[in-house]
């Protein structure tokens, strides 16, 4: 079965206002705005880590919850590959000044797709955010050894760690995060197979594991699609 990876250059509106976190170009934010009060969702793309996937893939997502009532900050990263301690360096930075450039007072979301859920995951083990309210991770990258066995992306994992084992950074080997996990995942996914979600909930059981039928790895953030609605569905639960 192939993947429909339309959503990736889809046309989406352009986010509200883009927020700097750093001085590097890609220390930014984009933020789409929302009538409602909902809390936020921090969203981290996905792309295997690359530095030719960036944020702009994501637009049609955050423009479409905003279109359902969540305020979203869309985190863009530095992706150099064999140094992921500047991409995570980057997401603490991010979480640490996000109280100064948006309001979370009612909390927020983390939610991250494929290594965007690798990250997401990582965060919230690691960095356990005061106003973290859940994280969804959506196809995620949750076991680093398993996907770097399976040779995912072309040996995305090794690509992005550099070399060896970095068990500091695979969210099996993590303690489970103190904030609510779901982990999505399609079981028709061939980018990021099932069983790494699997994996993770073997290893932290108190997380949330949805199996979704009939969904490949990009549906999950394609708003023309059904199992879009299981990510409102679930941003939905942990915001009321």
């Amino acid at each position: 079965m192939s993947e429909d990876r339309s959503v990736l250059t889809r046309e989406a509106r352009a986010p509200d206002e883009q927020l700097r976190y750093g001085d590097h170009a890609d220390q930014v934010i984009d933020h789409w705005h929302a009538k409602s009060p909902r809390p936020l969702v921090v969203f981290i793309h996905g792309g295997f880590w690359r530095p030719e996937y960036d944020r702009v893939h994501a637009r049609s997502l955050g423009a479409a919850l905003a279109d359902l009532g969540w305020p979203v900050a869309s985190l863009e990263y530095r992706r150099v590959p064999g140094s992921p301690d500047i991409t995570t360096g980057d997401i603490r930075t991010a979480l640490d000044a996000l109280p100064d450039l948006i309001d979370v007072e009612a909390g927020y979301v983390l939610a991250g797709h494929s290594a965007g859920g690798h990250l997401a995951l990582w965060a919230a083990a690691t960095l356990n955010p005061v106003r973290l309210r859940g994280v969804v991770a959506l196809a995620p990258v949750a076991d680093l050894l398993l996907g770097d066995q399976l040779m995912l992306g072309d040996s995305a994992v090794q690509a992005f760690i550099g070399s060896g084992v970095r068990n500091d950074l695979d969210p099996v080997h993590l303690p489970a995060p103190i904030a609510s996990v779901s982990l999505l995942h399609g079981l028709n996914d061939t980018v990021v197979p099932f069983r790494l979600s699997e994996s993770y909930f073997s290893a932290h059981p108190t997380a949330r594991l949805h199996a979704i039928p009939n969904c490949g790895h990009y549906e999950l953030i394609d708003p023309e699609t059904d199992p879009f609605n299981d990510l409102a569905t679930e941003l939905a639960r942990l915001t009321t």
